[in-house]
């Protein structure tokens, strides 16, 4: 993440609930990512909980840019 997206939220989470709630899940699926990746070997469960986790995670930092080109746009 740059410098500048990382600006904008330090400065609008503690007054943008959507905002907090999407870096919230953001963190708690990257920890979740990094251990699934981390295990030697996988269930076929566990590679299905993965992809998921994988599409999740995207989906919310695309929602996450989204609301930062926005604040990015009325800081302009």
């Amino acid at each position: 993440m740059e410098a500048r997206d990382i600006e904008l939220l330090e400065k609008f989470l503690p007054q943008d609930v959507e905002l907090k709630t999407l870096w919230d899940e953001h963190i708690i699926y990257k920890k979740q990512l990094e251990k699934l990746e981390n295990k030697s070997f996988r269930t076929p469960a566990e590679e299905l909980t993965l992809k998921e986790i994988k599409k999740l995670k995207l989906d919310g930092k695309t929602r996450l840019h989204m609301l930062l080109e926005k604040y990015r746009n009325a800081e302009a």
